[in-house]
């Protein structure tokens, strides 16, 4: 099956019409998409402004991680859902808007950081957990996050106005 074939079989679904065709159904699904992002970025931000010591400095990172990240990832599977649905509505023009390939791309970007961040710095967090000063690649990992979920929400907003 080609990528044209599944965007338009699954732009004919049922559940994708009634978004697309409704006139309350896109915009409750998106204030709901908006809402898990914005509490995705949140939490995510609060860790990253944690590793770059402007924010929570007598937090260990430990601490803060083990509080945030069920909220950011009870967010993200929010946000991924009601983005699924919102890209059903239209998602053959969906994949030829270049915001919205921009945002796939920064996800994917956000989601590797976050892996190398987990499986290698995090690895040694004992060493560096009260420390109010982590070390470099922790500075990174959550500097990258920032700048790229910025860019994820300048992509979001910037696909409603193409």
């Amino acid at each position: 099956m080609t990528l044209h074939i599944f965007l338009d079989w699954l732009n004919s679904q049922p559940f994708a019409v009634a978004i697309a065709e409704s006139d309350w159904l896109f915009p409750t699904i998106e204030t709901a998409h908006v809402f898990a992002l914005t509490m995705v970025v949140g939490s995510i931000a609060m860790v990253d402004l944690r590793l770059l010591r402007v924010a929570g400095r007598d937090l260990a990172v430990s601490q803060l991680t083990n509080s945030v990240l069920p909220w950011t990832w009870g967010s993200f599977l929010l946000a991924l859902i009601t983005g699924v649905l919102l890209f059903a509505s239209k998602a053959p023009q969906y994949v030829t808007y270049f915001p919205f390939v921009a945002k796939m791309a920064l996800l994917v970007l956000a989601g590797a950081n976050m892996l190398l961040f987990h499986f290698i710095t995090y690895r040694s967090v004992r060493d560096w957990d009260t420390s109010s000063d982590p070390p470099i690649m922790a500075k990174i990992a959550g500097g990258s996050s920032l700048l790229l979920w910025c860019g994820i929400v300048v992509c979001g907003r910037w696909i409603g106005f193409v």
